[in-house]
């Protein structure tokens, strides 16, 4: 299920993932409007067709499955890209994701397909971890025939990658090195997001965006696979920079969580417009997902605790210091849990881990999640017309 795109001609002689960047006489552009269609209720498209097909247009996924840019919502864990941010990133044009349940779960994932179907008419995906027992909800995704399925923290063989494309379900995998890269690609994925140290929340490689990127573009160009590129991209100027080092998409997420639609709890949404130093650490969540270091906000509560934590500590044996309702389950949050607050959180909200990759900075201002999108798509215009027109 190879994925192929049109080059057209100007100063960006390729095509981004899901949107043309290009244009004559040196002109820079990034081209796509909503065409209207998208997969109905029953994931079809607007011919009947079942979305996640071959492509027969030669316009790769933007074809197949009527995104219009090149803008990937990330999962949010562990509820906070809900039905209402993935429909409102799709609506917009882009390919929102619904965070699954770390848990067998699958009458919960139907139930957030189906909400998230009743919000938008457009194709939207789901992201499992692999660290975790992940088969129940991957049969339910399957069976519903979401147009993708996002993976990471783990391997996914190629007969895992080949069930999918039977349901006609396109596989992402998130990776971290190059190493992860040439597993996915030798399992024949449709896509690959390649994660920088840069990134919030649980990060697997240890290499910065701007190394590795490159390496992974040049280890699938004879391939024909997307990448697409994650960690500290908040704005248009990241977008192009990602472009330019060849890849087809870019992968948000801090961003989205400061958003009108995400899920996570207004104090920790309030941060991320407050605040703009990060740590990478691993003082969250050592109990429940060891060798997981994640990015952090130096909240005040992290900071005064970030020299101070012996190794050996856990959240274990930690006071409990608030409560959330997680996918419908009713959790306990003890002190350094690695869980984010969700609008459901009650308790000392301000001491529980906060996920920001090293963009938060650049984050002023909370948004309705279309606007991001089309800030984005925008603002990479102007930077390509402002910044490249002279380059031919």
């Amino acid at each position: 299920m190879r994925l192929t795109s049109a080059a057209p001609c100007g100063v960006w002689r390729r095509q981004t993932w899901l949107g043309h960047v290009g244009g004559g006489g040196g002109r820079g552009r990034i081209d796509a409007g909503p065409r209207g269609r998208g997969a109905g209720p029953r994931g079809r498209g607007a011919t009947g067709r079942r979305v996640g097909g071959t492509a027969e247009n030669g316009a790769g996924w933007r074809g197949i499955l009527d995104f219009d840019y090149g803008i990937v919502q990330a999962p949010l864990g562990p509820d906070i890209s809900g039905p209402e941010l993935a429909a409102a990133v799709a609506n917009a044009g882009a390919i929102g994701l619904l965070r699954l349940p770390d848990w067998p779960a699958p009458d919960r994932v139907r139930e957030l397909i189906w909400k998230t179907r009743s919000l938008t008419s457009r194709p939207f995906g789901a992201a499992i971890v692999l660290a975790f027992p992940y088969e129940e909800n991957l049969r339910v995704v399957l069976e519903e025939k979401l147009a993708v399925l996002q993976v990471y923290w783990g391997e996914f063989p190629r007969e895992r990658v080949e069930e999918a494309h039977r349901a006609g379900v396109k596989v992402l995998h998130q990776v971290g090195s190059l190493e992860e890269a040439a597993k996915a690609k030798e399992a024949g994925v449709d896509g690959i997001i390649v994660q920088g140290r840069e990134a919030g929340g649980h990060v697997i490689g240890q290499e910065g965006l701007f190394p590795l990127l490159p390496r992974v573009v040049d280890l699938v160009s004879d391939s024909g696979i997307p990448v697409i590129a994650a960690g500290g991209i908040v704005n248009g100027r990241g977008y192009v920079a990602a472009l330019a080092l060849g890849a087809q998409g870019v992968c948000l997420g801090t961003r989205f969580v400061a958003t009108e639609e995400s899920f996570a709890h207004p104090i920790y949404k309030k941060k991320l417009i407050e605040m703009s130093r990060t740590d990478y650490t691993n003082v969250f969540g050592r109990a429940r997902w060891p060798d997981a270091p994640q990015r952090v906000l130096e909240t005040p509560f992290y900071a005064g605790w970030k020299n101070n934590l012996s190794d050996h500590e856990t959240e274990e044996s930690q006071p409990i210091i608030g409560h959330s309702i997680i996918h419908g389950m009713h959790k306990d949050i003890r002190r350094f849990a690695g869980t984010v607050p969700s609008a459901t959180a009650t308790g000392d909200v301000e001491s529980m881990a906060m996920y920001a990759g090293q963009g938060v900075g650049l984050i002023t201002e909370i948004l309705p999640a279309g606007e991001i999108v089309k800030r984005l798509v925008a603002e990479a215009k102007d930077v390509i017309r402002e910044k490249l027109s002279d380059l031919k």
